[in-house]
């Protein structure tokens, strides 16, 4: 049985295993309402999921200490394992999928797991886990449908209600739920004047759908750049506890994840991964009635793929419309760039690319094609370079 005695002994217990994250004040972000953001981007591991990982393991027997533990993630919940177990002296054995980045294999090494890559997907890997679960006697920790897991993640709630008074409302990110159930337990027991709502990707609803439909399902597939919140299927105990204490479940799109970690960046200098960044962008595209409110967002991790971090931030760009694309057709004779150029600049723009392009498809035959890419304030600024643009008689394609 989750307790409220569970998670206050879950905050001494993890002392000497987690680090508290201070709470911060934003500014820009969300205008419309007083925003704080919870870090745990800035946890040890870079995550959230140390918390829960550490109660866990805390709580075993000395015998199951001694047989170890196992786990099954390719991500931030096998970085929390491997840390806590290695804190506790117990060997811990995380199982891959062999596609995993070498950076994530390396990092849950560098905490001291050892690690089984299983040739396939995540299920493979899942299952490989628990076929050594029950040879080697291991203890499988899970990733959150555990009270224990969950008690532990409760320790953020705690945290932020001892850091701020007077909190209408908290956001938290929702993967299998293991988070927001233990602080929408932990707040609604404590202060249940506190809203708790929790966000999902549209391209994966699972807790969602399951709300909605007063059941738990799985999903066919996922697909979201949130990939640590990108769970097929709820946990049995996570979903009653979410059912039951938290306030409402909202879903946002990949370009609204992309601009929050563009607004972290630019307005808190902050790193945040797709699955962390969810709850600001809820906050920032209005999918609470917060208006006015003080509000706390969780930023669940910042365990971001460097290499995708470029993309995500150009999509967010695009997305805010700091950065945009015009096609213009016109007659392919001397001057018509330097035209379209000079407009661009007059008016604040600044072109970053050009392509012409002459495929026959425009109305004359003298007609081309011309993709201009450049850096804009806001969709504002661009609505006003494509009208000049237009009463200087070029016609906008898109």
């Amino acid at each position: 049985m989750l307790t409220l005695d569970k998670v206050f002994d879950a905050s001494v217990v993890l002392r000497d295993v987690i680090r508290e994250t201070a709470v911060v004040k934003t500014a820009g972000i969300a205008p419309h309402c007083d925003l704080y953001l919870k870090p745990e981007n800035l946890q040890n591991t870079g995550s959230f999921k140390v918390r829960g990982a550490g109660y866990k393991i805390a709580m075993l027997s000395e015998e199951e200490k001694k047989r170890g533990v196992i786990a099954c993630s390719a991500g931030n919940h096998a970085q929390g394992v491997a840390l806590a177990a290695s804190k506790y002296g117990i060997k811990s054995l995380i199982c891959l999928p062999d596609s995993a980045p070498i950076s994530k294999v390396e990092a849950t090494k560098g905490y001291g797991a050892d690690v089984c890559l299983v040739k396939g997907c995540y299920d493979d890997a899942y299952k490989k886990a628990l076929e050594l679960r029950d040879s080697k006697g291991y203890t499988f920790v899970h990733p959150f449908d555990d009270e224990n897991v969950i008690a532990g993640q409760g320790t953020v709630a705690l945290e932020i209600m001892n850091s701020l008074d007077d909190i209408d409302a908290i956001i938290v990110p929702i993967g299998g739920g293991g988070l927001i159930s233990g602080i929408a337990y932990t707040v609604k027991a404590i202060r249940p004047s506190i809203k708790v709502y929790g966000v999902q990707a549209t391209g994966a609803p699972s807790m969602f759908n399951a709300v909605k439909d007063g059941k738990v399902e799985g999903l066919e597939s996922v697909s979201t750049i949130a990939d640590g919140i990108a769970v097929k299927q709820p946990g049995e105990n996570t979903f009653d506890l979410v059912q039951k204490y938290v306030d409402d479940i909202a879903l946002v799109s990949d370009d609204e994840i992309s601009s929050a970690i563009l607004a972290l960046i630019e307005k808190q200098k902050m790193i945040a991964e797709g699955a962390g960044a969810v709850s600001v962008a809820a906050a920032m595209f209005n999918k609470f009635p917060i208006n006015g409110k003080k509000v706390v967002s969780v930023v669940s991790g910042g365990n971001i793929d460097v290499t995708s971090l470029s993309r995500v931030i150009e999509r967010g760009l695009m997305k805010s419309g700091r950065s945009t694309t015009l096609l213009i057709e016109l007659i392919d004779k001397p001057g018509q760039l330097k035209d379209v150029s000079r407009i661009i600049a007059d008016l604040g723009g600044n072109v970053t690319g050009v392509h012409h392009e002459k495929d026959g498809s425009t109305a004359s035959v003298n007609g081309c094609y011309l993709r201009i890419q450049m850096e804009t304030r806001d969709y504002e600024h661009v609505k006003l370079i494509t009208e000049a643009l237009k009463k200087e008689g070029f016609k906008i394609v898109h």
